[in-house]
């Protein structure tokens, strides 16, 4: 059994990635691998303490690859924060407002894309609870998934309030209106 060095997750010895971090030891192979204390260092936080001024090294913070926050330029982001929230709260009267109003904007339609994910698979959801309404399990898993995207929906209200442009949850992995 082998430990990754980058997340300390325990692999076996046959994996060529780590499940956890996505570390990969066919590249580290060619590195020679950290000694026995200094692993455990790493998982034992008391080894970590630093002593009376003396600084702490910190590791880079990967990007989260869902969040485009950077694409967008700050000016035209807090501009159009009012009109992004629009299309989350007021549904598809947001999503016309928005596009009446702000076309020319790429927050907005940044926005406006993930809007219509939501929106079909909420009119999905919908349909497949109609017509399997004489199964009982069908339209009440249906329920409980339109539940689950509006709490997704308020956490995309949350991040355009404080300015962000993330890639919803579960909606993040549909391949359309990319």
């Amino acid at each position: 059994m082998k430990i990754c060095p980058k997340c300390s997750t325990p692999l076996e010895d046959n994996m060529k990635f780590c499940t956890t971090c996505g570390f990969s030891f066919e590249q580290s192979e060619a590195e020679p691998q950290p000694a026995a204390e200094n692993s455990e260092r790493q998982r034992n936080p008391q080894y970590g303490q630093p002593f009376f001024g003396q600084q702490t090294y910190a590791p880079p913070v990967e990007k989260d690859p869902f969040d485009h926050t950077d694409e967008f330029d700050p000016r035209d982001i807090s501009e159009n924060k009012v009109i992004a929230m629009l299309i989350y709260l007021m549904g598809v009267a947001g999503v016309l407002i928005a596009l009446l109003s702000q076309s020319h904007s790429a927050y907005v339609a940044f926005h406006l894309r993930q809007a219509l994910k939501f929106m079909v698979c909420n009119a999905l959801l919908t349909l497949a609870a109609a017509v399997l309404s004489w199964t009982v399990i069908v339209p009440i898993a249906c329920g409980i998934a339109i539940v689950v995207l509006l709490v997704v929906k308020i956490i995309c209200f949350v991040d355009i309030c404080n300015g962000k442009a993330k890639e919803p949850a579960i909606i993040k992995n549909l391949n359309f209106l990319k």
